[in-house]
C-alpha cells in the first residue's frame, strides 16, 4: 500500500529546515508510533526501515522514545530462567 500526504508549501519548507528528508521522517514517526502501540514488533521495525541490525533498531526506538515492551512479569520470568540455568 502506498500512502501520500499533502503538506502546504510554507509548512513543508519550515519542516525541511528541521528534517531534511521529510518523507523518511514521516515514515519513522509512523513506525515508532505503531511500535509504541504494540502494532509492530522490533523485527518489523527493522524490516520496514531497512535497518542493518537489532542494535540499530534499539537505537532508533530509544531515540524515538518508543521503549521495549518489558513488564514486571517479564523480569520475573527472566529471573526464574536465570536461576534454573545457574542451578542446573
Amino acid at each position: 500500500m502506498e500512502i501520500s500526504i499533502t503538506v502546504p508549501d510554507d509548512i513543508a519548507q519550515r519542516l525541511r529546515g528541521q528534517w531534511h528528508d521529510l518523507p523518511r521522517h514521516a515514515l519513522e514517526a509512523l513506525v515508532a508510533d505503531a511500535y509504541r502501540h504494540g502494532l509492530l514488533t522490533a523485527g518489523q521495525v527493522r524490516q520496514w526501515l531497512d535497518l542493518p541490525s537489532r542494535m540499530e533498531v534499539d537505537a532508533f526506538l530509544k531515540q524515538a522514545g518508543a521503549y521495549l515492551h518489558y513488564a514486571a512479569e517479564d523480569l520475573d520470568e527472566d529471573a526464574r530462567t536465570l536461576e534454573e540455568l545457574l542451578a542446573g
